[in-house]
């Protein structure tokens, strides 16, 4: 029995989080556990009260939205429900960025909570958020990785984030060290991939004994791979919570061989934090329905309408309790599919997305100009993963495509034969260039990306 763990959930996290600093993190928790069982229908009824605050909260401090709304001629009357939210207009990524002084409430709450997102086009938007967001977050983070079998206070080893620059004080590295260390939690940088730095992952594993393991999705397939590729494997499964990036099926494979069955994708942004989370079924991410309302549309003809079933569409994210600086029908360039709308196996009926399928920016063109969705490389390479470790295709401004790959040992002319295959049956005579590489570079945020689109 985990005696450390136990007096941390029952004593001293609670005395911490809600007898010391006052925080409402824990009674939400309990909350959200609690309304995971509700039906669709009282779901929906929580996510109609808490849009109806915040679209008159919007609309009396706002200036943003205020002037958007009367230009559109709607009331806060008009959107009573989640089904009205199509009635507001879409903000995209630039006019988020552009009016971010004309986005902060003048009364209520306000952004103490300030960061920053490049995303995929390397323009900063800077955003903000009030505490009480905040917890509400946390709570959120916290329940939906306890569907992985996370529980705070348990050895949890991540394998997680980029550099940040510039670097804490001396007095901040401590703070953050001392808070680790309460917790257990050992914090290894995923941007670094070298054998020798995956041999001290590995060491970490067999000494720290994690109860999970958090990783960037495609760092947790770098890891899984070197432990397959070196008999690595001592130890019983592990679950691992995969986050930050797709987590490709060859990524999910490598990490199942390393750890076990028991993988659990997320999905989640710097704007919003956690908005779906695989469950123990491993069908589909439940997306929390009480603190973001997500939509995945489609853009047709100049008009947007809402996605079926089954097909690829844009996320768009309302964020319920974000007073602060209001993100409403936010379209954060990633695209999604939903998953039929059936209760899960687990009995939650919290609505599910099928995958989270890259990035509007990912789309690349064939012979003829046709949209081809940039994971079109993603099946194939799912059955290649013993020949192929990494790729990315970059499709030059001339339409030719560069294939990056970096080759194993088991990598031969047949294996390039059923690529370029592929490549035909997807791109038509679109000329493929197939270069092998040592590596792949990581992005300055610690990400691979998988598609490069040269604009």
């Amino acid at each position: 029995m985990d005696l450390y763990g136990s007096l941390f959930r029952s004593v001293l996290y609670p005395a911490w989080e809600t007898s010391l600093r006052g925080r409402p993190t824990l009674a939400r928790l309990k909350y959200l556990e609690r309304t995971q069982w509700c039906s669709l229908d009282e779901l929906y009824a929580l996510q109609s009260a808490a849009l109806r605050q915040l679209v008159r909260h919007a609309y009396d401090t706002v200036p943003y939205y205020s002037k958007r709304l009367r230009e559109l001629h709607l009331r806060p009357e008009d959107i009573r429900e989640p089904s009205d939210i199509v009635k507001l207009p879409l903000l995209e990524r630039e006019d988020a960025a552009e009016h971010a002084d004309a986005r902060v409430a003048t009364s209520g709450p306000k952004p103490t909570i300030r960061k920053g997102t490049s995303g995929s086009t390397g323009k900063p938007l800077i955003f903000g958020y009030e505490p009480d967001s905040e917890y509400w977050r946390q709570a959120i983070k916290l329940r939906g990785y306890s569907w992985a079998g996370y529980r705070p206070g348990d050895r949890s080893l991540h394998f997680w984030g980029a550099p940040t620059f510039p670097q804490p004080s001396a007095l901040k590295r401590a703070k953050i060290a001392a808070d680790h260390a309460v917790r257990r939690e050992l914090v290894l940088p995923s941007t670094l991939r070298g054998d020798d730095h995956l041999k001290e992952v590995v060491k970490a594993v067999r000494e720290f004994r994690p109860a999970n393991i958090l990783c960037y999705s495609q760092a947790g397939g770098d890891l899984g791979r070197f432990v397959a590729q070196n008999g690595a494997r001592d130890w019983s499964d592990i679950p691992v919570i995969c986050g930050a990036e797709k987590l490709f099926p060859h990524d999910r494979k490598a990490l199942e061989s390393a750890f076990g069955r028991g993988i659990f994708e997320t999905y989640g942004s710097r704007e919003v934090m956690l908005m779906a989370a695989e469950c123990e079924a491993h069908d589909g991410q439940h997306v929390q329905m009480e603190n973001i309302l997500l939509e995945v549309v489609v853009r047709e003809g100049g008009r947007v309408r809402s996605a079926n079933v089954g097909e690829v569409g844009e996320l768009v994210v309302t964020d319920l309790h974000n007073f602060a600086m209001p993100f409403l029908r936010y379209a954060n360039g990633d695209l999604g599919v939903w998953a039929p709308p059936s209760r899960c196996s687990c009995g939650r009926s919290l609505v599910r997305l099928s995958s989270v399928e890259g990035r509007v920016t990912e789309t690349l063109r064939d012979a003829n100009g046709n949209a081809v969705g940039g994971l079109a490389y993603n099946a194939m390479f799912a059955y290649l993963a013993e020949a192929v470790s990494q790729f990315q295709i970059v499709q030059k401004k001339s339409g030719d495509i560069t294939l990056k790959i970096v080759p194993t040992a088991k990598y031969s002319p047949k294996v390039e034969e059923s690529i370029r295959k592929s490549h035909r049956a997807h791109f038509g005579e679109l000329p493929l260039t197939i270069e092998q590489v040592q590596d792949i570079p990581l992005s300055k945020a610690g990400k691979r990306k998988p598609v490069i689109v040269e604009r």
